[in-house]
Formats: C-alpha cells, structure tokens, sequence
C-alpha cells in the first residue's frame, strides 16, 4: 500500500479532505488510492429548488452538528466504549482483484460519501490488488502493519473496510492497526440510525443492527467468564460455583434474540394499518407509482417537483428512509399515487433488505415503477443493476418500469447520447430545473392501468355523488347532460360498476 501526506502550510487554502485524500495518483505498486468522490451530487444542484417546499425536516436534522478539534481527550484512547461524541477521523482500505481498478475506485468513491453522511472526516484511502481478500486480517499480515502506520502518520481513530468483514477478520485487523476497525455494512446502519424519524423505522433499524451484531459479539476479560460453573480453581469460587453454568456472552446472545423477537412482532403489528390504507386505495382503484432508485439519486426532489410535496431533500445519503405517499392527478382528471422509498446501494446489507422488506412491499405492490437514475453519476450502469436487482428480491421484476435519468442540467449532448444507449426509452428530467417534468408527467399518466369495466350509463341528478366518483376514480369517454340525467361512457373500476350496475343502458 503506498501513502502520500504533506501537512498543509499556513498560506495553503484549507482543501476538502474527500478531494485531498482523492487527488492521489497511481504509484504503480499494486495498490492504487481511489480518485474523485462523486457519490454525493454537487453542492450547486443540491438545494434551492422552489417545488421542495418547506424543509422543517433539514432544520432538525442540522440542529445539532459536531464540532472538531475542540476536545481535550487523550489520543491514545481508541475503544468506542470510552471516546467521547466527536467526529471520526477515518482511513478507508479496499481490496480489488486485477482488471477490476475502475470499479473498486467508483466503490470506495461511493464509500467515502457514506463515512461522510454519519459524521466522519476522510483522511486517507487505500488500494490493494491482490486476487482474493486475506481470510485472516483482510490485506495481509505485512499490508495490515503499513497500514497501521498510516493510520498513526494521519492521526486517524477508525478504519473502514469497503465490504462485510467476517468477525475473525475484522479483530486480527484491530489487533495490527491498534484502532477500531468497521466495515461498510456498520457504515449503512449507523446512518439508518441517524435518520430513522417514525417508529417503524427506527424499529426495522433495530432489527437491522442486533441481526448484525449477533454473530459479532465480542467479550473483554471476565466479561467471558462463566456466571457460575467449572471446578474450584486458586481463584476460590467456593461452593455453587460448579456446574455447567452460563457464559455472559451466552446471556448477551439471548438478550438479543428475545429483543429481535418482540421487533419482529413489532413490524407485523405495523402491516396491517398499511394494508388497510393500501386496501382502500385498491378499492378505489386508485394506481399507485412507487419511486425506486439508488440513494441520492433525486427521488425525494423529483417527488417534490410533480406533488409539491415539501418532503425532506438533503444532500446526503439514505436522507429518506420512510416511505412517503403522495396524491397526484393525470390530465384527464384521474387520481393516482406516487409513493417515495428508501434508496437503494451497492452491497445493501441483506439484514437492512430484510428489514424493510415491509417499506420495500410499496414497490412490490405498486402499479408502475418510476426508477430514478443518477445521469451525472460516472457508473449509471451500476445503478441500474442495483436497483433492478432489490426490486426482483421483492418480487417486482415484472412490473412497468419508467426510467428516468434525473439532474439533466449537469448532462451535455455526448452524455445524454450515452444514457440514451444505455436505456432507450428513458426520460431526461431535472428536479432543479423542472426539464422534463412534463414529459415524465405524461409518460407515468400513459403507463397508468385503464379501469377494467366500461360502462353507458343514465345517472339521475339525485345521484351526483356517482358522476363525482366516476369523474375521481374513473376515466370520463363522453359525457352529455339530458332531461333525465346524466348520460355518461366511462372506464371505471369493479367497485364502481357495481354501484352504477341501476344505472346501465345498452
């Protein structure tokens, strides 16, 4: 692994840390440090947009923001269980096998933006090609000891891993590197963590979390002793010590499970209000479109721009983790749903898909999908694999799709022509802008459902609540008002139907 760092002298600008740590270039020695962060859009297109309404929710969020280089703590404390609240410095490690830079860069990119997003400063990044992860410490006996010198040249108090690390793996690595070392998947809870708002939420984190911790449990000293058990030794137990007894971890571990079951509980017992509001809009036949794409791909903003609907828009990732149902109406006076979710990464951590897998229903169970992709992102591509993959976990594969690249204002005409290869039929948008909304509008109203059941019908005018819901609720073919009522062809739904079934004319 190689490292370059120059303390920064009194007349330099102060750099951004992520484009300091990200300015590096090949050294040519296997191990190569990630180039520019782009997983976090540009602070210019990020706020402003007059269709996001008013954002109470970003005033809370920022209400209380930590402050560095304040604190008067020891350096050499590094257990989490002893430092105090403040920001993380951090060192992030990849490992790539050969032929695979460009991905593995756009990956740690990707995982600089989320150290980022739960309150971390990126000090430095490294590289290692080498064809398979070291099932021991990750990188290597010899690269985890460079590594630790890393760490203690830029004063850095944690290292990420970019990808899950088995529990062995990662406490041979904080052994070499004498710091607390995390992996990406502990990255994606804690800011789950921090932006759960509802209960349901803050419940599937929880689950999310001991699912993870579980197996990870790790005791210190006595803490892994027996409660009571194992023979009379010099330490002197005395008498009801023997006996097979129970290991504090043992207890931990059940602890765990008896909480995992009452959240699992929990999360049922939140399904059936939301089948109930479901349930009605389907007796209603009202479509819904169900919002998917990758985290900080615009879905909140775009939502925004067709509802004004004022939800939280931040230039951070997993901002939104509720979903979030929003009234809209097509040209021809039909009514349909749009509904925001939780956004999608590369190697979501399968306890968080599990998790919300109530959230995720929204899109299993919407009419049509609106996959919002990132046109300014340099791996599109990526994205859209991504997402389509969560999407058929959740049994969605076969649903109308509509893709739309958004933050078109950042595109020009050659990257347009390449997302165009990529999806043909796709649609240009900018939530900032308001390009293309229009024609996005239009192209979700045209993949809506038609009403099953066509009907002729005479209503009475004592009877305007019908015409009402057919104008609501249903699709209006003609219309003509005659001395006996209200002459009406229509689409509208089964539930509809039945109600004008007194009403029919051949």
């Amino acid at each position: 692994m190689t490292h370059h760092t120059t303390p920064p002298t009194a007349d330099e600008q102060p750099v951004d840390p992520v484009d300091r740590v990200l300015s590096h270039a090949d050294t040519g020695s296997g191990a190569r440090v990630f180039g520019n962060a782009q997983a976090l859009q540009d602070a210019s297109t990020a706020y402003g947009a007059d269709s996001d309404g008013d954002q109470w929710d970003r005033e809370e969020r920022a209400a209380l923001r930590r402050v560095p280089g304040l604190s008067t703590e020891l350096e050499d404390v590094t257990e989490v269980e002893y430092r105090q609240l403040r920001l993380e410095n951090v060192v992030l490690v990849g490992v790539h096998p050969q032929g695979a830079t460009e991905d593995a860069e756009n990956s740690l990119r990707e995982l600089a933006a989320l150290a980022e997003t739960a309150g971390a400063v990126v000090l430095d990044g490294v590289l290692q090609r080498r064809p398979h992860p070291d099932p021991a410490t990750y990188v290597g006996r010899g690269k985890a000891e460079e590594l630790r010198d890393i760490v203690a040249a830029v004063g850095a108090d944690t290292v990420i891993a970019d990808t899950e690390l088995a529990p062995s793996q990662r406490r041979a690595l904080e052994d070499v590197v004498k710091v607390k070392v995390i992996d990406r998947t502990t990255v994606i809870l804690d800011i789950f963590s921090q932006h759960a708002k509802s209960r349901e939420g803050k419940a599937q984190v929880e689950l999310a979390q001991l699912e993870y911790l579980l197996p990870r449990l790790r005791g210190w000293g006595d803490s892994m002793s027996r409660q009571a058990g194992g023979q009379v030794g010099a330490g002197g137990a005395g008498m009801g010590s023997r006996g097979p007894g129970e290991t504090k971890i043992e207890l931990d571990r059940r602890r765990i499970r008896t909480r995992m079951a009452q959240l699992r509980r929990q999360i049922r017992d939140f399904a059936p209000a939301r089948d109930a509001k479901r349930g009605e809009r389907r007796r209603n036949t009202i479509p819904s479109v169900a919002i998917a794409g990758y985290t900080n791909a615009g879905k909140s903003s775009l939502l925004n721009r067709l509802t004004s609907a004022g939800v939280l828009v931040e230039n951070a990732l997993f901002a939104t983790l509720d979903a979030t149902v929003r009234r809209a109406e097509a040209e021809d006076g039909r009514v349909y749903t749009l509904t925001d979710t939780v956004g999608f990464v590369r190697n979501l951590p399968h306890q968080l898909v599990e998790a919300f897998r109530s959230t995720l229903e929204e899109v299993g169970q919407a009419d049509v999908i609106l996959h919002v992709v990132d046109g300014a992102h340099p791996d599109p591509a990526a994205q859209l694999a991504t997402v389509r993959d969560v999407i058929g976990d959740v049994g969605a594969r076969d649903l109308p799709e509509i893709v739309v690249f958004n933050k078109a204002d950042l595109l020009d005409d050659d990257a347009r022509l390449l997302l165009r290869g990529l999806q043909p039929d796709a649609v240009f948008a900018s939530s900032r802008t308001g390009e293309g909304v229009a024609e996005l509008r239009a192209t979700i109203e045209a993949a809506l459902p038609l009403p099953a059941v066509e009907v002729h019908a005479l209503v009475p005018y004592d009877r305007g609540e019908l015409v009402s819901a057919i104008h609501e609720h249903g699709m209006i073919l003609a219309e003509e008002h005659q001395e006996q009522g209200t002459a009406v062809h229509a689409r509208v739904g089964e539930h509809l139907a039945a109600r004008l079934a007194p009403f029919l004319r051949d």
